[in-house]
């Protein structure tokens, strides 16, 4: 017994020393970052011990969330980023504010915002996710560093070339057909215009687009993925504003229990899937996005010694990652580019003559839809100003010079998109409102900053699925307005919400109305 409790005393005192090391760590890194900043000019609100400003936060986002904005109104930023408004106002462009124990340093200079985007040696990696956003997407493309990231782009890359990509316009037109005919059905019952709630709509289209194209013959299980990790995303948006404490995922609490059961549902699905390509005696593993996946992995044995391959859990993750961002950015899309189409007819018209020139009043093929270039200016007009990302995040991973500051390791650094596209001094007077011609002469030069645009984020860690995404929205807004006159109902109310992405609060109900044409 005596040896016991010396085992025991010895154990809670090194328990007892560890939390007070960590303890002590946490007061003095949080004085001495901001006493750092400070000494640079860069100040901020003063957070509460481990939660930060979180408190702070969450109250300013919910009286954001009350808001209800005009109709011509495009500053969503009192919405979606209230408190980044008032710390601008208080503090400056640069600030530094706590997110629990983490320090977020603010930055809305384009240049500087191109320079930590575009870095190609690792100083500035994502930060690595919670476990609920992790079980969401996976550690796909999107979220590995360094060498896992230069493996998983060379097998995923092949999928994404645009040769490949204009084999699945006829996919992503079969899809958009289905959808059409369904509200052509509708409009005619209801004697010629209809009310319609879009929004809705418009994801389970890209839902059965990303189906199809990822999963070929295999997307009615596709679909069952879908519906599991849109129950995954209401678990991660709700937990996006809490302290993380280590460890709390592995416990078997009720959120965690109902996240591991999704979880089962999409690994089990993804498997069977992939399972049945690699037991298949075809020679191929097919022309959808899976397949060509898998194809670059076979078609590479050289590959295979040097450990350049993906295993069968990298690739579900590469399958969650596409599946569920690809899906839900470009229904986002789709639906601020009906809303903009509905609030400003001129353009709705511009874009119909458009289309009808090129496309006539049969399906679009790639060559037709490359030719649309009032429909991509419209497109990226709404990926300005309604992107379905409001903000990035990066990581300092050693002491780095950026500008006229000095970034401490592990600082994390916060690029608020919206912020940066309403930016009169980089757009012009006209940045809060909608003018696609902005973009007549390419991104480039759409603004005094050549990468001012970061809906697609920018540098090597850009978005691998930006063409797939432009591609599928130019295919759907052409046969949209090919068919249908829109206009927005009287119902709708603007309160765009930042819900994991950008998306209407309460959907985008709007009229229909069939053409004869």
């Amino acid at each position: 017994m005596s040896n016991l409790g010396l085992v025991l005393g010895a154990l809670v005192v090194v328990l007892i020393s560890s939390l007070w090391r960590g303890l002590v760590y946490l007061i003095w890194r949080t004085f001495a970052i901001t006493k750092r900043f400070r000494k640079q000019g860069v100040g901020g609100p003063c957070g509460k011990f481990w939660s930060g400003s979180l408190e702070e936060i969450r109250s300013m986002k919910k009286a954001g969330r009350k808001l209800i904005l005009d109709i011509n109104s495009h500053d969503i930023t009192p919405r979606v980023l209230p408190h980044y408004l008032k710390w601008m106002s208080q503090y400056g462009q640069t600030f530094l504010y706590w997110f629990g124990p983490h320090p977020m340093i603010c930055i809305t200079d384009p240049e500087l915002a191109k320079q930590v985007l575009s870095n190609k040696f690792g100083f500035f990696p994502k930060v690595t996710p919670i476990p609920s956003i992790l079980a969401l997407v996976g550690k796909g493309l999107s979220l590995t560093q360094g060498a896992e990231w230069v493996r998983h782009r060379h097998v995923v890359s092949p999928a994404f070339t645009m040769d490949k990509l204009k084999t699945m316009t006829n996919k992503m037109a079969a899809c958009a057909q289905s959808m059409l005919e369904r509200w052509q059905d509708l409009a005619t019952q209801a004697e010629g215009q209809r009310e319609m709630e879009v929004s809705s709509q418009l994801q389970e289209l890209t839902s059965d687009v990303i189906s199809h194209t990822a999963f070929g013959s295999s997307y009615v299980e596709g679909k069952e993925v879908f519906q599991a990790q849109k129950e995954l995303q209401t678990l991660a948006a709700e937990s996006l504003l809490n302290v993380n404490i280590p460890g709390y995922q592995y416990l078997p609490s009720r959120r965690n229990l109902h996240r591991w059961k999704l979880e089962r549902r999409v690994r089990n699905t993804l498997m069977h899937i992939i399972q049945g390509r690699l037991d298949s005696k075809d020679s191929s593993y097919g022309n959808d996005l899976l397949g060509l996946m898998m194809e670059s992995c076979r078609s590479d044995p050289g590959q295979e010694r040097k450990g350049q391959l993906l295993s069968m859990n990298e690739i579900m993750d590469e399958c969650k990652t596409f599946f569920f961002v690809g899906q839900e950015t470009t229904s986002h899309l789709l639906t601020w580019t009906v809303f903009l189409l509905c609030t400003n007819q001129e353009w709705q018209e511009r874009l119909r003559e458009e289309v009808l020139r090129e496309c006539g009043t049969g399906i679009p093929n790639a060559d037709m839809l490359s030719k649309l270039k009032l429909v991509t200016m419209v497109l990226l007009e709404a990926l300005r100003l309604y992107g379905p990302v409001v903000m990035m995040q990066r990581m300092a991973a050693k002491d780095m010079t950026l500008g006229n500051l000095v970034i401490p390791k592990d600082t994390r650094l916060v690029i608020p998109i919206a912020i940066i596209h309403r930016n009169k001094e980089v757009w012009g007077a006209d940045a809060d409102e909608f003018n696609p011609l902005r973009f007549k002469n390419g991104i480039s030069k759409a603004a005094k900053h050549p990468n001012a645009l970061l809906a697609f984020s920018i540098g090597p860690r850009a978005c691998i699925g930006q063409n797939f995404a432009m591609l599928e929205a130019k295919t759907v807004i052409a046969m949209i307005l090919q068919r249908f006159s829109l206009s927005l109902s009287p119902n709708y109310i603007h309160a765009p919400a930042d819900m994991f992405f950008l998306q209407p609060q309460y959907g985008l109900p709007i009229l229909l109305r069939p053409l004869n044409v």
